[in-house]
């Protein structure tokens, strides 16, 4: 038999936003958790694919636009959250849609 890397069920970890809007804008104030095992102390930040400086911490208050990750070692890393600082945005609710949902958006500016 054989033993997938990643099996049903496995913890993998996850950035949240706040405010719970995607794409996320700068004037909103956001607010990034990363949530995944081990410590916050363990949370590596990345911005736009580099090495951020706001290191072992789990929340991150963002003050520049760009697409952040954050990485646990056990893990492992986040989806990308992108934030802009576009001054029109269309907004969708930062949770996963299914097919038949019902979906509010935000035309914000």
């Amino acid at each position: 038999g054989w033993c997938p890397l990643a099996p049903a069920g496995a913890q993998t970890t996850q950035l949240l936003v706040e405010p719970p809007w995607r794409p996320a804008v700068l004037w909103d104030r956001v607010t990034l958790t990363c949530q995944g095992s081990g410590t916050a102390g363990d949370t590596t930040w990345y911005k736009d694919g580099r090495r951020w400086e706001q290191q072992g911490r789990n929340r991150l208050n963002v003050t520049e636009s760009g697409t952040y990750t954050c990485d646990r070692p056990s893990t492992g890393l986040s989806p990308r959250v992108t934030v802009l600082n576009d001054r029109l945005v269309l907004q969708v609710p930062a949770r996963v849609l299914l097919e038949g949902d019902t979906v509010t958006l935000r035309c914000r500016g």
